[in-house]
Protein backbone atom coordinates (compact mmCIF):
# COMPACT_ATOMS: atom_id res chain seq x y z
CA UNK A 1 0.00 0.00 0.00
CA UNK A 2 3.26 2.60 1.04
CA UNK A 3 4.64 1.52 -2.68
CA UNK A 4 1.19 2.15 -4.09
CA UNK A 5 0.89 5.51 -2.54
CA UNK A 6 4.96 6.59 -3.43
CA UNK A 7 3.69 5.82 -7.20
CA UNK A 8 0.98 7.72 -7.13
CA UNK A 9 2.24 11.01 -6.01
CA UNK A 10 5.39 10.96 -8.13
CA UNK A 11 3.01 10.39 -10.75
CA UNK A 12 1.02 13.37 -9.59
CA UNK A 13 4.60 15.31 -9.17
CA UNK A 14 5.56 14.45 -13.16
CA UNK A 15 1.85 16.03 -14.15
CA UNK A 16 2.64 19.26 -12.24
CA UNK A 17 5.99 19.45 -12.90
CA UNK A 18 4.92 18.75 -17.56
CA UNK A 19 1.86 21.33 -16.52
CA UNK A 20 4.43 23.77 -15.20
CA UNK A 21 7.03 23.34 -17.84
CA UNK A 22 4.52 24.43 -20.31
CA UNK A 23 3.08 27.16 -18.56
CA UNK A 24 6.52 28.28 -18.36
CA UNK A 25 6.88 27.90 -21.89
CA UNK A 26 4.21 29.89 -23.21
CA UNK A 27 3.66 32.19 -20.31
CA UNK A 28 4.56 34.96 -22.67
CA UNK A 29 2.41 34.12 -25.50
CA UNK A 30 -0.41 35.84 -24.88
CA UNK A 31 2.02 39.11 -23.67
CA UNK A 32 1.37 42.41 -25.60
CA UNK A 33 4.68 43.35 -26.94
CA UNK A 34 5.63 47.16 -26.94
CA UNK A 35 3.69 49.09 -29.89
CA UNK A 36 0.53 47.85 -28.90
CA UNK A 37 -2.11 48.97 -26.31
CA UNK A 38 -5.50 46.91 -25.32
CA UNK A 39 -9.11 48.12 -23.95
CA UNK A 40 -11.87 46.18 -22.14
CA UNK A 41 -15.40 46.53 -24.00
CA UNK A 42 -18.54 44.59 -25.25
CA UNK A 43 -19.32 44.00 -28.71
CA UNK A 44 -22.61 45.44 -30.05
CA UNK A 45 -24.70 45.34 -33.27
CA UNK A 46 -26.63 47.75 -34.96
CA UNK A 47 -30.59 46.75 -33.92
CA UNK A 48 -33.44 47.51 -36.27
CA UNK A 49 -37.02 47.39 -35.19
CA UNK A 50 -39.38 45.76 -38.19
CA UNK A 51 -42.93 47.35 -37.46
CA UNK A 52 -46.38 47.85 -38.65
CA UNK A 53 -46.41 50.71 -40.89
CA UNK A 54 -50.32 51.06 -40.14
CA UNK A 55 -52.56 50.05 -37.34
CA UNK A 56 -54.16 46.47 -37.60
CA UNK A 57 -53.80 43.19 -36.98
CA UNK A 58 -51.29 40.40 -36.87
CA UNK A 59 -52.35 37.60 -39.02
CA UNK A 60 -48.99 35.11 -39.03
CA UNK A 61 -45.15 35.54 -37.26
CA UNK A 62 -43.24 33.19 -39.64
CA UNK A 63 -39.54 33.35 -37.70
CA UNK A 64 -38.72 32.68 -33.97
CA UNK A 65 -35.99 34.81 -32.04
CA UNK A 66 -32.62 33.24 -33.26
CA UNK A 67 -33.26 32.63 -37.02
CA UNK A 68 -30.79 34.02 -39.16
CA UNK A 69 -32.51 35.96 -42.21
CA UNK A 70 -32.04 37.66 -45.63
CA UNK A 71 -32.63 41.48 -46.67
CA UNK A 72 -36.21 41.60 -48.25
CA UNK A 73 -37.28 38.19 -46.86
CA UNK A 74 -40.84 38.53 -45.48
CA UNK A 75 -41.32 38.16 -41.70
CA UNK A 76 -44.78 39.15 -40.70
CA UNK A 77 -47.54 39.25 -42.68
CA UNK A 78 -50.76 41.94 -41.44
CA UNK A 79 -54.42 40.96 -41.46
CA UNK A 80 -55.27 42.24 -44.54
CA UNK A 81 -58.35 41.73 -45.36
CA UNK A 82 -60.19 44.77 -45.49
CA UNK A 83 -57.77 46.27 -47.47
CA UNK A 84 -58.55 43.62 -50.01
CA UNK A 85 -62.05 45.11 -50.10
CA UNK A 86 -60.86 48.48 -50.48
CA UNK A 87 -58.67 47.34 -53.23
CA UNK A 88 -62.10 45.76 -55.29
CA UNK A 89 -63.89 49.29 -54.79
CA UNK A 90 -60.85 51.11 -56.19
CA UNK A 91 -60.99 49.02 -58.98
CA UNK A 92 -64.48 49.42 -59.34
CA UNK A 93 -64.31 53.06 -58.88
CA UNK A 94 -61.95 52.98 -62.33
CA UNK A 95 -63.60 51.12 -64.08
CA UNK A 96 -66.48 53.37 -63.57
CA UNK A 97 -64.56 56.47 -64.79
CA UNK A 98 -63.26 54.75 -67.91
CA UNK A 99 -67.00 54.33 -68.68
CA UNK A 100 -68.04 57.79 -67.97
CA UNK A 101 -64.86 58.59 -70.28
CA UNK A 102 -65.93 56.74 -73.14
CA UNK A 103 -69.69 58.28 -72.33
CA UNK A 104 -68.25 61.69 -72.41
CA UNK A 105 -66.02 61.24 -76.14
CA UNK A 106 -69.14 59.79 -77.48
CA UNK A 107 -71.09 62.72 -76.28
CA UNK A 108 -69.00 65.06 -77.67
CA UNK A 109 -68.90 63.19 -81.33
CA UNK A 110 -72.89 63.69 -81.27
CA UNK A 111 -72.95 67.32 -80.20
CA UNK A 112 -70.14 68.10 -82.97
CA UNK A 113 -72.13 66.71 -85.50
CA UNK A 114 -75.19 68.46 -84.12
CA UNK A 115 -73.30 72.17 -83.87
CA UNK A 116 -72.12 71.52 -87.24
CA UNK A 117 -75.35 71.03 -88.93
CA UNK A 118 -76.81 73.47 -86.32
CA UNK A 119 -74.36 76.05 -88.04
CA UNK A 120 -74.97 74.91 -91.55
CA UNK A 121 -78.24 75.15 -91.09
CA UNK A 122 -78.35 78.66 -89.60
CA UNK A 123 -76.03 79.92 -92.75
CA UNK A 124 -78.99 78.88 -94.96
CA UNK A 125 -81.24 80.78 -93.60
CA UNK A 126 -79.38 83.55 -93.04
CA UNK A 127 -79.49 83.64 -97.15
CA UNK A 128 -82.44 82.86 -97.67
CA UNK A 129 -84.00 85.58 -95.59
CA UNK A 130 -82.11 88.24 -97.20
CA UNK A 131 -84.61 87.17 -100.45
CA UNK A 132 -87.74 87.04 -98.51
CA UNK A 133 -87.55 83.25 -98.56
CA UNK A 134 -87.96 82.32 -94.58
CA UNK A 135 -88.86 84.29 -91.94
CA UNK A 136 -86.67 86.04 -89.63
CA UNK A 137 -88.22 84.20 -86.76
CA UNK A 138 -86.92 80.68 -88.71
CA UNK A 139 -83.44 82.31 -88.36
CA UNK A 140 -83.52 83.29 -84.65
CA UNK A 141 -84.42 79.69 -84.12
CA UNK A 142 -81.54 78.17 -86.12
CA UNK A 143 -79.88 80.56 -84.47
CA UNK A 144 -80.66 79.51 -81.17
CA UNK A 145 -80.33 75.71 -82.00
CA UNK A 146 -76.92 76.28 -83.30
CA UNK A 147 -75.74 77.91 -79.56
CA UNK A 148 -77.60 75.24 -77.73
CA UNK A 149 -75.44 72.76 -79.86
CA UNK A 150 -71.99 74.62 -78.95
CA UNK A 151 -73.43 74.64 -75.57
CA UNK A 152 -73.99 71.21 -75.52
CA UNK A 153 -70.90 70.59 -77.07
CA UNK A 154 -68.53 72.60 -74.50
CA UNK A 155 -70.38 70.70 -71.51
CA UNK A 156 -69.66 67.46 -72.87
CA UNK A 157 -66.25 68.32 -72.94
CA UNK A 158 -66.12 69.84 -69.81
CA UNK A 159 -67.69 65.75 -68.57
CA UNK A 160 -64.85 64.73 -70.61
CA UNK A 161 -62.30 66.68 -68.43
CA UNK A 162 -63.79 65.35 -65.34
CA UNK A 163 -64.10 61.74 -66.33
CA UNK A 164 -60.27 62.27 -67.12
CA UNK A 165 -59.67 63.79 -64.00
CA UNK A 166 -61.97 60.84 -61.99
CA UNK A 167 -60.04 57.60 -63.88
CA UNK A 168 -56.52 59.78 -62.45
CA UNK A 169 -58.10 59.76 -59.08
CA UNK A 170 -59.26 56.49 -58.90
CA UNK A 171 -55.90 55.18 -60.22
CA UNK A 172 -54.36 56.76 -57.29
CA UNK A 173 -56.68 55.28 -55.28
CA UNK A 174 -55.93 51.63 -56.61
CA UNK A 175 -52.09 52.34 -56.56
CA UNK A 176 -52.65 53.75 -52.61
CA UNK A 177 -54.55 50.80 -51.88
CA UNK A 178 -52.09 48.24 -53.67
CA UNK A 179 -49.28 49.98 -51.73
CA UNK A 180 -51.38 49.25 -48.05
CA UNK A 181 -51.52 45.89 -49.41
CA UNK A 182 -47.79 45.14 -49.41
CA UNK A 183 -47.71 46.82 -46.64
CA UNK A 184 -48.76 44.09 -44.95
CA UNK A 185 -46.31 41.83 -45.25
CA UNK A 186 -43.64 43.16 -43.29
CA UNK A 187 -39.99 42.22 -44.52
CA UNK A 188 -36.57 42.46 -43.75
CA UNK A 189 -34.79 45.89 -43.66
CA UNK A 190 -31.05 43.80 -43.75
CA UNK A 191 -29.62 40.93 -43.40
CA UNK A 192 -29.29 39.75 -39.67
CA UNK A 193 -30.55 37.79 -37.10
CA UNK A 194 -34.01 37.99 -34.93
CA UNK A 195 -33.10 38.85 -31.52
CA UNK A 196 -36.39 39.47 -30.06
CA UNK A 197 -39.99 38.44 -31.23
CA UNK A 198 -42.07 41.08 -29.41
CA UNK A 199 -45.80 40.22 -30.80
CA UNK A 200 -47.54 37.34 -31.53
CA UNK A 201 -50.72 36.94 -34.00
CA UNK A 202 -53.62 38.40 -33.26
CA UNK A 203 -52.13 41.07 -31.78
CA UNK A 204 -53.59 44.15 -32.80
CA UNK A 205 -51.32 47.35 -33.00
CA UNK A 206 -50.85 50.69 -33.45
CA UNK A 207 -49.24 52.17 -36.20
CA UNK A 208 -45.53 51.83 -35.43
CA UNK A 209 -46.38 48.75 -33.24
CA UNK A 210 -43.09 46.97 -33.15
CA UNK A 211 -43.15 42.86 -33.93
CA UNK A 212 -39.34 42.18 -34.10
CA UNK A 213 -36.42 43.35 -33.45
CA UNK A 214 -32.88 42.18 -35.64
CA UNK A 215 -29.41 42.54 -35.16
CA UNK A 216 -27.53 42.75 -38.18
CA UNK A 217 -23.75 41.28 -37.76
CA UNK A 218 -22.08 42.44 -40.19
CA UNK A 219 -22.96 45.83 -38.65
CA UNK A 220 -20.51 44.79 -35.51
CA UNK A 221 -18.14 47.27 -33.60
CA UNK A 222 -16.79 47.16 -29.62
CA UNK A 223 -16.87 50.79 -28.01
CA UNK A 224 -13.53 50.68 -25.26
CA UNK A 225 -12.60 54.00 -23.34
CA UNK A 226 -8.79 54.92 -24.43
CA UNK A 227 -6.10 57.21 -22.35
CA UNK A 228 -5.09 60.50 -24.71
CA UNK A 229 -1.86 59.09 -25.10
CA UNK A 230 -3.10 55.94 -27.03
CA UNK A 231 -5.99 57.95 -28.73
CA UNK A 232 -3.78 60.48 -30.15
CA UNK A 233 -2.05 58.27 -31.87
CA UNK A 234 -4.77 56.27 -33.93
CA UNK A 235 -6.43 57.15 -37.46
CA UNK A 236 -9.87 56.60 -38.33
CA UNK A 237 -9.26 53.27 -40.50
CA UNK A 238 -6.34 51.67 -38.35
CA UNK A 239 -6.25 48.05 -37.98
CA UNK A 240 -6.81 46.22 -34.78
CA UNK A 241 -8.04 43.28 -33.18
CA UNK A 242 -10.91 42.31 -30.85
CA UNK A 243 -10.23 39.32 -28.62
CA UNK A 244 -13.77 37.86 -27.16
CA UNK A 245 -13.86 35.88 -23.67
CA UNK A 246 -15.74 33.30 -25.83
CA UNK A 247 -12.85 32.93 -28.60
CA UNK A 248 -9.81 34.04 -27.33
CA UNK A 249 -8.26 31.65 -29.50
CA UNK A 250 -9.78 33.45 -33.17
CA UNK A 251 -8.76 36.91 -32.95
CA UNK A 252 -10.95 39.32 -35.17
CA UNK A 253 -9.67 41.78 -37.58
CA UNK A 254 -11.26 45.05 -37.09
CA UNK A 255 -10.73 48.78 -38.19
CA UNK A 256 -10.64 52.35 -35.89
CA UNK A 257 -14.18 53.70 -37.32
CA UNK A 258 -14.71 56.08 -34.67
CA UNK A 259 -12.73 58.45 -32.21
CA UNK A 260 -14.15 60.80 -30.05
CA UNK A 261 -12.95 64.49 -30.36
CA UNK A 262 -13.42 65.13 -26.76
CA UNK A 263 -12.86 63.20 -23.83
CA UNK A 264 -14.67 61.97 -21.36
CA UNK A 265 -13.96 61.75 -17.45
CA UNK A 266 -12.09 64.97 -17.96
CA UNK A 267 -11.50 67.50 -15.28
CA UNK A 268 -12.87 70.95 -15.93
CA UNK A 269 -9.49 72.49 -15.98
CA UNK A 270 -6.86 70.72 -17.31
CA UNK A 271 -3.74 72.26 -16.52
CA UNK A 272 -1.09 69.64 -15.45
CA UNK A 273 0.65 66.72 -17.05
CA UNK A 274 -0.34 64.37 -14.55
CA UNK A 275 -4.28 66.16 -15.12
CA UNK A 276 -4.04 65.22 -18.68
CA UNK A 277 -3.03 61.26 -18.25
CA UNK A 278 -6.88 61.40 -17.30
CA UNK A 279 -8.02 62.09 -20.39
CA UNK A 280 -10.17 59.45 -21.97
CA UNK A 281 -11.07 59.00 -25.49
CA UNK A 282 -14.21 57.28 -26.59
CA UNK A 283 -12.88 54.72 -29.60
CA UNK A 284 -14.87 52.16 -31.77
CA UNK A 285 -13.71 49.46 -33.50
CA UNK A 286 -15.61 47.78 -35.96
CA UNK A 287 -15.19 44.13 -36.44
CA UNK A 288 -15.63 41.98 -39.26
CA UNK A 289 -17.11 38.85 -38.46
CA UNK A 290 -16.50 35.86 -41.06
CA UNK A 291 -19.31 33.60 -42.16
CA UNK A 292 -18.26 31.07 -40.11
CA UNK A 293 -18.25 33.34 -36.67
CA UNK A 294 -21.34 34.63 -37.80
CA UNK A 295 -23.30 31.44 -35.95
CA UNK A 296 -21.65 32.55 -32.61
CA UNK A 297 -21.18 36.20 -32.77
CA UNK A 298 -23.76 37.51 -30.04
CA UNK A 299 -23.82 41.04 -29.42
CA UNK A 300 -23.17 41.64 -25.50
CA UNK A 301 -20.07 39.55 -25.17
CA UNK A 302 -16.90 41.38 -23.32
CA UNK A 303 -13.43 41.39 -24.47
CA UNK A 304 -10.91 43.26 -25.32
CA UNK A 305 -9.78 45.33 -28.55
CA UNK A 306 -6.16 45.68 -29.25
CA UNK A 307 -4.79 48.50 -31.18
CA UNK A 308 -1.24 49.09 -32.31
CA UNK A 309 0.37 52.47 -31.35
CA UNK A 310 3.47 52.49 -33.26
CA UNK A 311 3.40 52.16 -37.44
CA UNK A 312 6.78 50.03 -37.27
CA UNK A 313 5.26 47.40 -34.75
CA UNK A 314 4.42 43.54 -35.68
CA UNK A 315 1.58 42.27 -34.40
CA UNK A 316 2.24 39.14 -32.39
CA UNK A 317 1.89 35.59 -34.03
CA UNK A 318 -1.13 35.14 -31.79
CA UNK A 319 -2.85 38.21 -32.75
CA UNK A 320 -2.43 36.90 -36.89
CA UNK A 321 -5.58 36.44 -38.76
CA UNK A 322 -6.38 34.66 -41.35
Amino acid sequence: MKALRMVIGLLVLVVAGAGAAWWWQHRDDRVLPPGFAQANGRAEATEVDVATKRAGRIAEVLVDEGDMVQAGQVLVRMDVRETIAALARAHAELSRAEQEKRYAAAQISRFESEAKFAAQQLERSSGLVKHGSVSQELVDADRNRQRVAEAALQAARIQLIEAQAAIESAAAAVSQTRIELNDGELTAPRSGRVQYRLAEPGEVLAAGGRVLTLIDLDDTWMTVFLPEQVAGRLALGAEARVLLDAFPEHPLPATISFVADQAQFTPKSVETAEERQKLSFRVKARVAVTAAQRPYAKPGLPGVVIVRTEAHAQWPSWLTTP
